[in-house]
């Protein structure tokens, strides 16, 4: 049986939604922040060596890591569903956004969120406010010109990208305005059936956070 190990408000939200789309069975064990500094708790750190979310298990297998997650998941479970291959019209576009989300995009905004939390303001480092305002660029352009970020259809790169844009904003992040295509691109996941069942299972009682 798969087992997907949630935290609250982290990235494991990608693997609950995931599992959802590609409609398999998995039990997911959901596990709530600290209330002392609203990191993991001690038994979900026990999960893997880093100690971070996401985190399955998978018979006598343990992996962590988001973009490795939703490749396994969709290899072993999803019979390749979600993942464009070479030779897909989609494949280099989908090849980019799923590793940018967690690279480039995510690494960004981390750095500008460490600034916020020190008191700094990032608009006092160049380089992070130029990369930050050259991604929303870039996400807008993107999105403007096709439903979702591979292309025409719903892929990996929209699993790992729809948290950065979505739930991770709960830790102080900027609210997404005037990215018109950003929002209406939100406001599509979020009229998906199996978007709605993983947030209700992922984060019961919060209002997703797609505007």
């Amino acid at each position: 049986m798969l087992v997907v190990h949630h935290l609250g408000l982290s990235q494991s939200e990608r693997i609950v939604w995931l599992c959802e789309e590609l409609g398999i069975e998995y039990e997911l064990k959901r596990y709530d922040r600290r209330a002392d500094n609203r990191l993991a708790p001690d038994d979900y750190k026990a999960l893997h060596p880093m100690g971070i979310a996401p985190v399955i298990n998978d018979g006598d297998l343990v992996l962590g890591e988001s973009a490795a997650i939703c490749e396994y998941i969709t290899a072993r479970y999803g019979e390749g569903r979600l993942s464009p291959v070479l030779g897909d019209a989609d494949y280099t576009d989908y090849l980019f956004w799923f590793h940018w989300s967690n690279a480039t995009y995510m690494a960004t905004k981390m750095i500008g969120m460490g600034i916020a939390f020190s008191g700094g303001e990032i608009a006092r480092v160049p380089f992070v406010a130029e990369r930050a305002q050259r991604s929303q660029d870039l996400m807008e352009r993107r999105l403007g010109d096709v439903p979702f970020f591979a292309g025409q259809r719903l892929t990996l790169a929209d699993i790992m990208m729809v948290y950065s844009l979505t739930t991770s904003r709960a830790f102080g992040a900027p609210p997404l305005t005037d990215l018109p295509h950003t929002q209406a691109y939100l406001r599509r996941i979020g009229e998906r059936p199996a978007y709605q069942r993983a947030l209700a299972k992922a984060e019961p009682g919060m209002r997703p956070m797609i505007d």
